[in-house]
């Protein structure tokens, strides 16, 4: 009788660092997060807001099986004159294809590493369809960070690292 016992008790054992591991992995990212800033930060630690405003709107959704939808907005969004978007100037068509951003695919999770790779399935912007969006995460609470590596702003105005802080939707 003792040996089944310890058996088990053995077995039991062993699957708890995979479920701990598990627990910090895709399960500690999955759910909605809504957005909470969304900053570029210079080389010399200055913070400041990125062309999607002060107060962005945006969430991010990592499914449990490994999905991920994200999509964001600049604050305030243009809105079009005539009410219509087939009835929009060119400038506001620009000017509404840079204020939302969008795209989704799967992801994974490298908990050791503090980091989760996003693979574009699909964007909003055609160029990124296919590549791997690799961020530093930080779960702090109910907060996630999400930080990119150094990059050249689209404005051409130097090197910065963007982050983005989410908060989980309860």
């Amino acid at each position: 009788m003792k040996k089944p016992r310890m058996f088990i008790l053995f077995f039991i054992l062993l699957a708890i660092p995979d479920f701990c591991l598990a627990q910090g992995g895709k399960e500690a990212v999955a759910g909605a997060w809504k957005l909470i800033s969304f900053e570029a930060i210079s080389p010399d630690g200055e913070r400041k807001p990125t062309s999607f405003g002060k107060n962005p709107v945006g969430i991010v959704i990592y499914h449990p099986t490994g999905y991920v939808s994200v999509q964001y907005m600049r604050d305030p969004r243009p809105t079009f004159a005539s009410g219509s978007a087939s009835n929009a100037t060119p400038e506001e068509m620009k000017s509404a294809f840079f204020g939302y951003y969008a795209y989704f695919g799967t992801y994974e999770v490298n908990e050791k590493e503090g980091i989760v790779v996003h693979h574009v399935q699909a964007s909003k912007n055609p160029p990124e369809v296919g590549i791997d969006y690799k961020r530093s995460f930080k779960i702090s609470g109910d907060r996630l960070t999400l930080t990119t590596p150094p990059q050249r702003t689209t404005d051409g105005s130097g090197m910065y690292v963007f982050e983005l802080t989410w908060e989980r939707v309860k």
